[in-house]
């Protein structure tokens, strides 16, 4: 194990004996859900990864460390820590750690320390991707980078809705990420089950999915794969309400010149107030199932 990790002893004991873990991320709970909502459900997540035959590894940067699964105290750190909590991507981790800030790692910081520790399936809400308006503000999440170069799944419900689906797409074609549907041909639109945009391949169980994750890693093919998983029907919002929903949001983003990394937050907690607490509900409900998958995915790797 690597020394800047710090795992606990359950996670520890799963990964020395090749059993099943699922790693999760940790902006969910700081930065992504308001107190107490953020706890419960990343409690939540972690009895859908135990519940599907798993350990869940929820990540974190706290005291100079990478924490690999998190305790009842830590959790409620994160959750209760507001805007001393940082929100950490690649480029931030060196400075996290010499500093020995406490920060919630992004899906790229997520990737990272799951890889470092030696664990390969993720599961997180929707990566971040292309922003719209990116071909004049240049904003594009290094989430995007981090799968091309970061030999884990991410088993997520599409990229985010508030983001250009189509480039984000465009980039991960480009940089040779695999994106998988999972019983889907179509890419799922985060709050939505469809988008109108076609996934590279089709797998219908978790078997299909670990054959290709094999495939791919014993070619010596380096970087992730993108496993898309649909909300479930019943947790589905209307796309065109949605749809303006996000451009209202938008505009209040503008309107207030917030930009960069607290784009997101600040996007999830205006379609929240918007739609009337329904995104929030959609958010847990696809986020959970993404966990049961991931489990699936991560006890299908397991067995020889």
């Amino acid at each position: 194990m690597h020394p800047i990790l710090l795992p606990t002893p359950e996670v520890a004991d799963a990964l020395a004996g090749k059993r099943p873990v699922v790693a999760l991320e940790s902006t969910v709970i700081s930065h992504g859900m308001p107190y107490p909502r953020n706890l419960e459900t990343a409690r939540a997540l972690e009895a859908e990864v135990r519940a599907a035959g798993a350990i869940p590894a929820t990540i974190a940067v706290m005291d100079g460390r990478i924490r690999i699964g998190l305790d009842d105290e830590a959790l409620e750190r994160l959750a209760t820590g507001g805007h001393a909590v940082r929100k950490l991507s690649r480029r931030d981790l060196p400075v996290a750690i010499a500093t020995r800030a406490l920060g919630a790692t992004t899906v790229a910081a997520t990737m990272i320390g799951a890889r470092l520790a030696g664990i390969s399936v993720f599961a997180t809400g929707g990566i971040g991707g292309v922003h719209r308006g990116a071909e004049s503000s240049f904003d594009i999440s290094a989430d995007l980078d981090e799968l091309a170069r970061t030999s884990v799944c991410v088993v997520c419900a599409g990229a985010k809705s508030i983001l250009d689906l189509p480039k984000t797409l465009e980039v991960l074609e480009t940089r040779g990420v695999p994106v998988l549907g999972f019983g889907t041909h179509e890419f799922p639109a985060f709050y939505s089950r469809r988008s109108g945009l076609p996934v590279d391949h089709r797998c219908d169980n978790v078997t299909a999915v670990a054959d290709i994750l094999r495939a791919k890693w014993h070619l010596g093919l380096d970087g992730g794969v993108l496993l898309a998983n649909p909300i479930p029907p019943a947790d589905e919002l209307d796309a065109d309400a949605m749809e303006a929903a996000v451009a209202q949001a938008l505009a209040d983003a503008e309107a207030k010149e917030i930009k960069g990394k607290d784009i997101t937050p600040h996007l999830l907690a205006a379609l929240e107030r918007i739609t009337g607490g329904r995104s929030l509900t959609a958010n847990v409900a696809l986020i959970r199932n993404n966990a049961r998958v991931a489990a699936g995915v991560a006890a299908a790797l397991a067995t020889p």
